[in-house]
C-alpha cells in the first residue's frame, strides 16, 4: 500500500487492528441496543404514517380503526420478541434465522431465509436512508431537491463509519438514539399532559384540511382488505428484529442473557413509541394521504403540487412542542439523525450473515475475512453497493421504497420459529428431566404461536403488496437463492475435483520426462538469464523457441544466436498471420500428443518495471501466453523475471515506505520497534 493511499485509509478508518484484539469489540447491551436495534427503534417514524397513508383512501372515517390496528401491531411485535428470545438461547453462535432453518427444516429453507434475510437488509438501508433524507428535507430544500445525490453520500458516510468496526460505530451511533428515544418519550408524556391533565386543544398542522377519499363507504371485504394492508403497512415496526438473533457473537458475555435482555428493552420501547405516536396523531388530528397534492384540500381546493407532506412525527412534534421550539427542533435532528443510522441494523447483519453463508461456501470465501478493523470489509461494501443501486433506481422515494419492504423479514419470521418448533420437538424426544420439559414445552408454544402469526401476516403482506411492489422482493429473493445455489456447486464441484486421493493417481506419480522450452524475441539480459535458469532445471531435452512475425527480426536473432555459439537449439515457428500465441499453444500441443506422459516446462523471461504506466508501453505478449498457457493440461509455466532500473528504484521507495509509519498504523508496530535480524560482525 502506498503512502498515498495509506494515509487516507487510517484518517477515514483508523489504525489496522490485531485479531488478538477481536474480544474488545465485543459490545455491552448500552452499546449493542442502538447498533442492532436502530432500525425497529427508527421505524416509528414511519411506520404510523404509513397506516394513516392507507386508511386516508377510505377517507378520515376510517382513521378510527388506527388504534385497533396498533394494537395488533403491537401483540405482533411481543410475539416475535418472545420468539426470538428461544433463538438466542436455543442458537447463540449467530446463525439467526438461517441457522434455525438449516438445522431444523433443511438446506433449502436455510437458504430460503439467507435470500429473504439479504434482500430485507439491503431494503433497510435503502428505506432508512429515504424516509430520512425526507425528513431532513423538509427543513432543508437543498436536501430534497437532490435527495438521490444526498442519500448516496449518506451511505458512503455510514459505510466509511461502519468500516471503522461495530464497537466504534456503535458509540457514534448511541448518542443520536438515546436522544431520539428520549425526545419520542418525552413528547408522548408531554402531550398527554397538555391533552388530559390541562385540556389544552393541540392542532398538527393538516388538522384543518380536508381528505378527498379515493372511495368512500368501504365495507366488508373491501374495508377487511384496506385494514388487512394497512396492518401490513403497520408492520414495518418490526423489520430488523431478527437482527439481534443474527448478532449475538457480537455481545459480551453471557451473549444469549445480554442478547435476550437487549431484545425485551427493544420491543418495550418501540411499541410504546410506536402506540403513543398513533394517539398523539389521533388527538391532533394529523391527515396524511398518499397523493397529497390532489388528495388533500384546502378550503376544498387541492393543496396542489408545491405542497410538502410532512411525516407523522414530525407533524405530532410541532403541535405539542410548538412551531420552532428548541424541543421541536432537538426532535427533528434526532429523527432525522436516528433514520440514517437505523440502517446500521442492515450494516451489522448483512456483513455476518454473509460471513457464515460464505464460510458455508454459498457465497464468495472473500465475505468471510475481516478487514482492517476486523469488520466484515466486503460485506459492508457489497450492502452500500446494493444499497445505492435501489436508491437510484426508486429516485429515494420512500413512499415507493416500502412497498418492498417487510416481505422478506416475514418470510424468515415465519420459517424461522417453524424451525424452532422441530427443534423442541426433537429435544423432547430425548429429555426425561422435567423441569427442562416444562420449560422446553413453554418454549415450543410460544414459538408454534409466533410462526403461527408471522405465517398469518406473511400471507396478508403477500396479499395486499403483491401489486405495489413486493414482487421486486420475491424477484430478488429467488436472484439470490439461484446465484448461492449456483455458487455451492462450484465450490463442491471444485472441492471434490482437488480432494486428494488416498492411494496413488496421476498426480502424484512422477512425469517420464521434462521438456524445457525457453521462449525468446531477441537475445538481451532476460533471455540469458531465462536460459541460465532453464540448465540450472537438468530437464530431460531443453530448446529454445521464437515466433517468427518479421523476417529480418528472426534472421538478426538466428545470426547473434549462431554467432554466440549457444549450445540450446533454437526452433523457428512459422507465424503468416503475425500471431505469437497461437503458435506457441499448439507446438506445445504437440508436445503432449507425441508423449502424453511427458511434462512440458515453458519458461517465460519477462522484465519487471516500477511504474504503472510503464506497462502501457510493452507489449504483453508474456502476460497473454501465460493465460492461455494454464488452460493446457500438462503444462508447466515459469516466469523468470529481470527487473530494471525503474522497478529497483520502485524497491528502495517501498522499503523506505516499511521504515515509515501510517499515523495510527499497528500492523507491524513502529519502525524503531521492529525486530531486526542480527547481523554478522565479519561481514
Amino acid at each position: 500500500m502506498s503512502k498515498l493511499t495509506d494515509v487516507p485509509k487510517r484518517i477515514l478508518i483508523g489504525r489496522a487492528l490485531r485479531s488478538d484484539r477481536l474480544g474488545e469489540t465485543l459490545l455491552p447491551k448500552r452499546i449493542a441496543l442502538p447498533v442492532f436495534a436502530s432500525d425497529p427503534l427508527s421505524s416509528v417514524a414511519y411506520a404510523p404514517g404509513e397506516v394513516l397513508l392507507v386508511l386516508s383512501i377510505a377517507g378520515v372515517s376510517a382513521y378510527h380503526f388506527s388504534p385497533w390496528i396498533a394494537v395488533a401491531v403491537v401483540v405482533l411485535m411481543f410475539t416475535v420478541v418472545a420468539s426470538y428470545r428461544q433463538n438466542v438461547h436455543a442458537y447463540p453462535s449467530g446463525g439467526g434465522d438461517y441457522e434455525v432453518a438449516n438445522t431444523n427444516l433443511g438446506p433449502k429453507a436455510g437458504l430460503t431465509v439467507a435470500s429473504a434475510l439479504l434482500v430485507d437488509y439491503v431494503l433497510t438501508v435503502a428505506v432508512s436512508i429515504a424516509s430520512g433524507i425526507e425528513n431532513l428535507g423538509s427543513a432543508i430544500p437543498f436536501v430534497i431537491e437532490h435527495k438521490v445525490l444526498c442519500a448516496i453520500a449518506v451511505i458512503v458516510l455510514l459505510t466509511l463509519m461502519n468500516l471503522r468496526g461495530v464497537k466504534e460505530s456503535g458509540k457514534l451511533f448511541a448518542i443520536p438514539t438515546y436522544v431520539f428515544v428520549t425526545g419520542v418519550f418525552l413528547m408522548i408524556a408531554w402531550g398527554a399532559f397538555r391533552g388530559i391533565v390541562l385540556g389544552d386543544t393541540m392542532k398538527a398542522p393538516t388538522a384543518d384540511l380536508e381528505i378527498k377519499a379515493e372511495h368512500q363507504g368501504l365495507a366488508g371485504f373491501a374495508l377487511v382488505f384496506l385494514l388487512l394492508r394497512a396492518f401490513s403497512s403497520g408492520c414495518a415496526a418490526l423489520t430488523g428484529v431478527e437482527a439481534i438473533s443474527n448478532g449475538v457473537p457480537a455481545f459480551r458475555k453471557p451473549k444469549s442473557k445480554n442478547a435476550a435482555s437487549t431484545l425485551a428493552a427493544m420491543g418495550l420501547l418501540a411499541v410504546t413509541m410506536f402506540c403513543g405516536i398513533i394517539a398523539l396523531a389521533m388527538a391532533t388530528k394529523v391527515r396524511m394521504a398518499e397523493n397529497p397534492a390532489h388528495d388533500l384540500l384546502e378550503n376544498g381546493a387541492a393543496v396542489g403540487a408545491d405542497y410538502v407532506q410532512n411525516p407523522v412525527i414530525s407533524q405530532v412534534a410541532e403541535a405539542v412542542f410548538g412551531d420552532g421550539s428548541f424541543l421541536f427542533i432537538v426532535l427533528a435532528a434526532a429523527t432525522a439523525l436516528v433514520l440514517f443510522l437505523a440502517a446500521n441494523t442492515a450494516y451489522n447483519g448483512f456483513p455476518l450473515l454473509g460471513s457464515i453463508l460464505a464460510q458455508d461456501r454459498y457465497l464468495p470465501r472473500q465475505l468471510h475475512t475481516r478487514g482492517d478493523r476486523l469488520a466484515f470489509s466486503n460485506g459492508i461494501v457489497l450492502l452500500a453497493g446494493a444499497a445505492i443501486l435501489l436508491i437510484w433506481i426508486y429516485g429515494a422515494d420512500s413512499t415507493r421504497l416500502i412497498q418492498l419492504y417487510i416481505v422478506g423479514v416475514f418470510v424468515s419470521f415465519t420459517l424461522s420459529q417453524t424451525g424452532m418448533v422441530r427443534h423442541w420437538n426433537r429435544h423432547l424426544a430425548t429429555e426425561k428431566d422435567p423441569a427442562k420439559r416444562r420449560r422446553m414445552v413453554r418454549s415450543r408454544a410460544i414459538n408454534a404461536f409466533g410462526a403461527f402469526f408471522t405465517g398469518l401476516v406473511l400471507v396478508v403482506v403477500l396479499g395486499t403488496k403483491f401489486t405495489h411492489g413486493a414482487w421486486v422482493a420475491l424477484l430478488g429473493m429467488v436472484i439470490f437463492y439461484a446465484t448461492m445455489s449456483a455458487i455451492r456447486k462450484h465450490y463442491d464441484r471444485v472441492a471434490e475435483e482437488i480432494a486428494a486421493p488416498e492411494g496413488p493417481s496421476d498426480d502424484s506419480v512422477r512425469p517420464s520426462r521434462v521438456h524445457s522450452v525457453v521462449l525468446i524475441s531477441r537475445i538481451h539480459r532476460p533471455t540469458l538469464r531465462a536460459l541460465a535458469y532453464a540448465k540450472l532445471m537438468r530437464s530431460d531435452s531443453l530448446e529454445a523457441l521464437s515466433v517468427n512475425v518479421d523476417a529480418a527480426e528472426t534472421k538478426a536473432l538466428r545470426d547473434e544466436w549462431e554467432r554466440r555459439g549457444f549450445t540450446v537449439p533454437l526452433k523457428i515457428l512459422d507465424s503468416p498471420y503475425r500471431e505469437v500465441t497461437r503458435p506457441v499453444i499448439e507446438y506445445v500441443k504437440g508436445l503432449r500428443r507425441e508423449s502424453p506422459r511427458d511434462v512440458v516446462s515453458v519458461i517465460i523471461p519477462e522484465y519487471v518495471v516500477g511504474h504503472w504506466y510503464e506497462h502501457l508501453l510493452h507489449n504483453q505478449s508474456a502476460l497473454r501466453l501465460k493465460g492461455r498457457l494454464l488452460f493446457t493440461p500438462g503444462v508447466m509455466v515459469t516466469s523468470v523475471p529481470y527487473q530494471l532500473e525503474s522497478s529497483e528504484l520502485a524497491k528502495k521507495r517501498a522499503r523506505k515506505r516499511q521504515e515509515w509509519t501510517a499515523p495510527g498504523s499497528v500492523r507491524r508496530g513502529p519502525a524503531a520497534e521492529r525486530h531486526k535480524e542480527p547481523t554478522d560482525p565479519k561481514n
